[in-house]
């Protein structure tokens, strides 16, 4: 979605110094995993979507209200997932070119030349229906497949892989799928979360039973959508308990 967004007044004193947060967002709409990216104003510089943390507000909450602005959503389960404070953190030049592009006073916005430490976060949300909307500093914000992410800035794309690497390793325990799917879900819907998390195809029948023996899913009424003998069945989660609170 292209157009610059509302200028929102920073002001030095209400954040936190040098901490800062960045959210790899994977989108899924029943068929492909892609990611959230913004452009900022005129410099072809791609990146995540980020941002600071003010004195008077939790961190997670940081996290949330950024999204929120850029994307209207709320109630999205993020999952606090590494911290990235390299040296080459720090791009002054960068920046520098960043508000001049979105002709901002770089003298009041000195402080965001520093170095920042990032904590990361992702999440998973159906990108179906959302509007989204570009924050002051970008000139767009669209979804992009996971084979077609453009050249991001400074360890953006290492976040990105760190972040999916997180969500492979976790995906049974953390059952993704409860914020992707509708409340009542086939087989087929849920392997196809599976397939499109792993990067890679699993045999029907061996999804099936590993998922089934795990004994997180209620079998509900059959779907019938034609042929009544090849109707499948309906699931939902048993519980949500497996979800940890964010940090």
């Amino acid at each position: 979605m292209k157009g610059k967004g509302k200028m929102i007044e920073l002001k030095r004193e209400d954040y936190i110094p040098n901490i800062s947060y960045d959210s790899v967002i994977f989108g899924f709409n029943g068929t492909q995993l892609k990611i959230l990216i913004l452009e900022y104003h005129n410099t072809n510089l791609f990146a995540l979507p980020g941002g600071f943390v003010k004195y008077n507000e939790n961190l997670i909450d940081a996290v949330k209200r950024g999204v929120k602005e850029r994307t209207g959503l709320e109630n999205i389960y993020f999952e606090q997932f590494h911290a990235f404070g390299s040296l080459s953190r720090s791009e002054p030049q960068t920046m520098k070119r960043i508000l001049e592009e979105a002709n901002i006073d770089k003298a009041s916005y000195d402080w965001m030349l520093d170095r920042f430490i990032s904590v990361a976060y992702y999440a998973l949300i159906n990108y179906d229906g959302v509007n989204l909307e570009p924050d002051a500093l970008s000139d767009s914000i669209n979804w992009y497949a996971l084979d077609e992410l453009p050249s991001l800035m400074m360890d953006h794309r290492q976040i990105v892989e760190r972040a999916l690497q997180t969500l492979r390793d976790n995906l049974e325990k953390k059952l993704v799928g409860m914020n992707l799917l509708p409340e009542k879900f086939t087989m087929k819907q849920l392997q196809k979360v599976y397939e499109a998390v792993l990067g890679e195809n699993i045999r029907r029948t061996t999804f099936q039973r590993r998922l089934l023996a795990m004994n997180v899913l209620e079998r509900h009424e059959k779907l019938f959508q034609g042929k009544a003998h090849k109707a499948p069945y309906l699931y939902s989660f048993k519980t949500r308990k497996s979800i940890k609170p964010n940090i």
